[in-house]
């Protein structure tokens, strides 16, 4: 029973550490973040844009007192890009400067092959650990006090990166031709981000625990808002979530995010207001929606929105 004590007393811990950065989650998340810091597992994080996938590594980063770092992905997103490139021009200059010393080099041989042996050692320095430009994937191994990795909309990469990963997920460690295997110093807690664009592959899966983050409900939200937009009245926090959620239930092209939600708060504390007027709310809808159409559609049913925002106080 200790064992489970201990370990629902450091869930709590990590709920109420991400709260007081200012991310207020449920235990089912910091249930996941206790587990992959546990288990060595990253965790692929799923769900709409907006409710705070980025933002968990973020928090986690802070409550740890790790450096975050971060790969935002992309289609066509390489290895050059996310693990390693060499530093071409100080290569260059290298090669120069060999150039320049050639003669002082090759005093004392004799022949070609002794010539061609010395030189070879010299020329296994071009692809050596000086040389090497690390990008995020390497970075993320390379912390001695280790780091959150954040692997950013891995949905937006290509099939063949996502199977580059694979090594990475499973055994954090990289395989450079030219030096060899390199192994994390301390192992990152790894956070992968998907927005649902394509399927990710089962093997990926695999190697992940899995999180999904929806759109939070109003109780949620309301705590939400309170941590991030102090400064607004408890009256108005209640109608504006009770709008947003309302506006969640239509049919519309994009459903205002979380992000969104805290952006129209913030908005409307800078407006001064004190309740949702139905002319300030239709001046500011462009917060809360990014599409016309949402907009017009929103429009036309607005004083019943409003009306309902307004009696759930």
């Amino acid at each position: 029973m200790s064992g489970e004590s201990d370990a629902r007393t450091a869930i709590t811990d990590i709920q109420d550490g991400f709260g007081q950065d200012g991310y207020i989650c449920d235990t089912a998340i910091a249930t996941a973040v206790y587990l992959s810091r546990q288990m060595d597992k990253p965790i692929l994080v799923e769900g709409p844009p907006g409710v705070g996938k980025t933002e968990l590594a973020k928090a986690a980063a802070t409550f740890y007192e790790m450096p975050l770092i971060r790969l935002q992905c992309y289609e066509g997103l390489d290895e050059a890009k996310a693990l390693y490139e060499w530093k071409y021009g100080k290569q260059l200059l290298y090669t120069q400067i060999l150039k320049e010393k050639l003669g002082d080099l090759l005093s004392g041989t004799h022949g070609l092959d002794e010539a061609m042996d010395r030189l070879h050692g010299f020329g296994d320095n071009f692809f050596s650990e000086r040389f090497l430009e690390a990008r995020p994937l390497l970075q993320g191994l390379q912390q001695e006090e280790g780091a959150v990795l954040l692997i950013d909309e891995v949905d937006k990469a290509d099939q063949e990166f996502e199977a580059f990963l694979l090594e990475i997920l499973s055994d954090y460690q990289i395989s450079i031709p030219e030096i060899g295997t390199v192994r994390a110093v301390t192992k990152p807690l790894v956070f992968l981000t998907s927005n649902n664009t394509r399927e990710i592959g089962d093997a990926l899966r695999r190697r992940c625990l899995h999180l999904h983050i929806d759109f939070p409900d109003s109780r949620l939200e309301r705590r939400i808002v309170e941590a991030r937009v102090p400064g607004i009245s408890e009256s108005l926090r209640k109608q504006l979530v009770g709008f947003v959620q309302a506006l969640r239930e239509m049919d519309l092209k994009k459903r205002p995010a979380v992000s969104e939600t805290i952006d129209w708060a913030r908005s409307l504390v800078l407006m001064h207001a004190e309740t949702l007027d139905r002319d300030l709310v239709r001046d500011t809808l462009n917060v809360l929606l990014k599409f016309k159409d949402d907009v017009e559609a929103v429009e036309r049913e607005l004083p019943r929105l409003t009306d309902k925002a307004r009696k759930e106080v």
